[in-house]
Parts: structure tokens; sequence; C-alpha cells
């Protein structure tokens, strides 16, 4: 049988060889790795993983018999379900918050309250609290075209404020129930939710401390300047920026796009959080209403349509009137679906090879203290398939046994975090939130590889030292 570990090395080489060394474009190239990866995983070992997942024998069966165009289509397909609806929608809001000024709206009341000089402090806490009840994928969509209008208003520091809101919202989806990675681990290593959420905000504070920093001293050394693309044309904005107030949308309708499906699905979370089995509120129009747009795909087109209101309101275009703005968002938009989605691909043909299992094997007997080993467990299986909340269920599956010891000597809530933590490093290829931010903000694979993957590996490993001290000084909390 194959090793695992091999076809990861193999998987890695062609991918990240085929973009930085051949130039293919990251969409070819990932592709190119599923199929590769895919060649090489016997069917034992897909058969093993589906099983290991729960799924039914005849249906792990079924699996290992695909041929190896359906699986990596199936992964394909399966990525796109999942953003598909999201990107299109964010991509649409975006451009029209952008094109009717909202986003410049935005920013020059934000400006008025924090001065130009704690812009990018606004940005990194906003992100984080926001990315507590909102997928990390949504808040990059929401945040990204006002750090654009930020850039223009301010004429510098646009990579400070992309890493910041990329800081802010990987951290809260890591650490912070209700981000789904969090609310699993509580799950299945006995942590009571309030904890987890109040020592989550602590660490994860820290943690985008430390980001801060790094991100200051990496747009001191790697200056970025915002450029050109499909959906946000600089001199568009720039005409957009030298409006007067007077020509501008109103704050309030301008904070639209971004609070309908803001608020909707925190409410959506919280009635969920507060309802019991049998609970008459399930069954109020209010709890029906709030269920129906709190669909994360749903918010996020009513956030459009609002922007799309707005837009035409405040733009006067010609005879085909929406037309090209929704073109100009999609076409941008379509091609991040598509290198994301393949990017889905490879790495779910990653852990068809049963890396994760593999990774188990090789930890279990590791003589360490289990805070580093929890930590560890996490960033080796997210550095390997990319998927951070992979990364978070399969840690905790491997330690929820130590986590409910008797003779644990210190709080479950501290292995909780230590996953969270580890479950940062190391983002590149094979993670479908690099190639988000890189095509939101019009980076390139390199410099998202020397700024972002630093700068979350800088989080993860501030976030370990804060919770060895928590676990030294407050054991039992």
């Amino acid at each position: 049988m194959s090793d695992p570990l091999l076809i990861l090395a193999v998987g890695v080489f062609i991918v990240v060889g085929g973009i930085i060394g051949l130039k293919l474009h990251p969409f070819l190239a990932l592709l190119l790795g599923a199929f590769i990866v895919a060649l090489m995983t016997p069917a034992s070992a897909i058969e093993q993983f589906a099983l290991a997942k729960g799924t039914a024998p005849a249906a792990a069966q079924a699996l290992a018999k695909k041929g190896i165009g359906e699986r990596i289509a199936t992964e394909f397909g399966a990525t796109c379900g999942k953003i598909g609806i999201l990107i299109a929608m964010a991509a649409i809001i975006g451009k029209c918050m952008l094109e009717s000024g909202a986003a410049e709206r935005i920013i020059r009341s934000m400006l008025k309250l924090t001065g130009i000089g704690k812009a990018p402090i606004a940005f990194l806490v906003s992100s984080f609290f926001i990315g507590i009840p909102v997928f990390f994928d949504t808040v990059l969509f929401l945040m990204m075209p006002l750090a654009k209008a930020m850039t223009l208003r301010i004429g510098k520091n646009y990579l400070l404020l992309v890493l910041c809101i990329m800081a802010g919202a990987a951290m809260a989806n890591s650490l912070v129930p209700p981000a789904p990675g969090p609310l699993f681990l509580i799950g299945e290593m006995h942590i009571p939710i309030g904890l987890m959420m109040i020592a989550g905000t602590i660490v994860g504070l820290f943690t985008i401390t430390a980001g801060y920093f790094f991100a200051l001293w990496a747009n001191r050394k790697w200056p970025i300047p915002l450029r050109d693309s499909l959906d946000a044309k600089l001199e568009d904005i720039k005409l957009i920026a030298a409006k007067e107030d007077i020509h501008l949308p109103g704050l309030g309708v301008s904070l639209l796009p971004v609070l309908i499906p803001l608020v909707f699905i925190c409410a959506d979370t919280v009635l969920s959080t507060l309802a019991t089995p049998g609970d008459p509120l399930t069954q109020s129009a209010v709890w029906k209403v709030v269920k129906f747009f709190g669909d994360k795909n749903i918010a996020v087109v009513t956030g459009g349509i609002a922007a799309l209101l707005i837009l035409a309101a405040h733009k006067k275009s010609g005879k085909e009137g929406l037309t090209p703005f929704v073109q100009a968002a999609l076409m941008s938009g379509g091609g991040i679906i598509l290198i994301t989605a393949a990017g889905g691909a490879f790495g779910g043909m990653l852990q068809q090879t049963g890396i994760s299992t593999r990774i188990a094997e090789m930890t279990k007997d590791y003589q360490m203290a289990l805070i580093p080993l929890a930590f560890l467990i996490a960033a080796v299986v997210r550095t390997a398939q990319g998927s951070a909340t992979v990364a978070l269920i399969t840690a905790s599956g491997i330690l929820s046994g130590m986590a409910s010891n008797a003779n644990l000597e210190f709080h479950p809530v501290y292995l909780g975090l230590a996953i969270g933590c580890g479950s940062k490093l190391v983002p590149w290829m094979n993670d479908a939130g690099f190639w988000i931010i890189c095509k939101l903000s019009n980076l390139t694979e390199q410099e998202a590889l020397k700024t972002i993957s630093p700068l979350l590996v800088v989080m993860g490993l501030t976030g370990l030292v804060i919770i060895m001290i928590g676990a030294q000084l407050f054991p039992l909390i």
C-alpha cells in the first residue's frame, strides 16, 4: 500500500511546483495534483477512510470503486455546493457597495470614529467579532470591499488591512463557538460552550494582537499596492472616493448589505443555541422566519438584493441597467469559485489517502505534554489536507479520550484551545480559504505564502504559549 505521507509529498510538489515553478494557473495545478493523488491512492485506503467517517460499509465499498474522475468531480462539486452561491453573491455585494458609494460612506464614517491611524485596528477587531457567528469566508467577502475603499481613501497600508481582516476572522473561526469547528470540538471533548466562548475570546484577543504586530512588520517589509481587478477598477473607486458626502448613500443604508446577512445569521445561531427539543419557540413565526433567512446562502442573497437596490438608487445607468455591474462581479466571482473548488478537490483526494489516520498512528505514543501534542496533531493535519475544520475534528477525535480522563491535571478546555490554535498552521495551496483571500485581495500566490501563511503561524504559536501559561496558572479554572 502506498504511504499517505509519500502521496502527500508528491501532491505538494506537483501543486507548489506547478504554480510557482511552471507558472501553471492554480486551477490546472490543483486539478493535476488531485488527479495524481487520486491515482496513487489504493482502493483499500479509500474504503478505510469512508468507514472511519461512519459511512455504511456498502457505501464505503461503492466509493472505493468509483473512478478517479468521478471522485475528483464529487469533491469539486461538494466544495462548489458549500461556497458557490456565497462567493457569487458576495462578489455582487462587493461590486455594488463600491460602485454605489456605500463602501466609501462606511469608510468615511469609520475614519471619523477611529482616525486614520487606528483604522487597521478597527478592521482587526471587527473581523474577529463578526467571525464568531459568521463563516470565515463570509467575513472576507463582507470586509474586503471596505479594505479596498479604505486603501484608496488613505493611500497606503493595503496589505496591513488585508492581514488584519484575515487575522481576526481566522482566529474566531477556530476558537469561539458557534463557529462550526469549535462547536464540534466542545461536543466531542465535553467542554461547556460558555467556558469555550469566554476562553476562546480571551486567547483569540491575544493571538490577533500578535498578528497585528506581524502585519505591521510585513506591511513595512513588503508593501503591496491595491491593484485593478474585474470587480473593482481603481479608476472607478477613485471617482467614488472623490464624491462629496451629499452624493453618497446614508450610513444606515450603506450598512444594509453587510448587516442584513450578519443579523439573520447571528439570530439563527442564538435561537438554535437557546432552543431545546419540543420548545414552543420552534413553532413560532419568528423562529421560522429567522431559520429561513438565517441560512448562510439565503442571508447573503438577501444582502445582495439590498446592495443591488442601493446601486440602482445611486447609480445612473444606461439602457442595460445593472447588468454590466453584475456581469463584472460574476466574472470575478466565477474565477474564485473554480479555483476554490479545485482546492477542495485536491484536499478531498488527500483526505481519502488516510493521511489523518496515519498521523494519528504516528503521534499516539509520542511522549510529550498533552497541550503541545494537541497543538501538533491539529497543525500537522491542517498542513496535510488544508481544512481547519477537518483538523479540529480529527484532533478532537484523537484526544477526546484524554480529555475525559479523571486524572487530567488541567481543564479539558485547554486541550480544545490548543487544537483550535494548531488548526491555523499552515495554510497553503490545498486550503480553500487561501485561494479565497488570494483572489479577493489580488495577492499573488508568492505574496500570500510569505504574508498570510506566516501570519497564521505567528498567531497559532502565540496562542499555544498563552494556553500553556493559563494551564499553569489556572489549571482547573
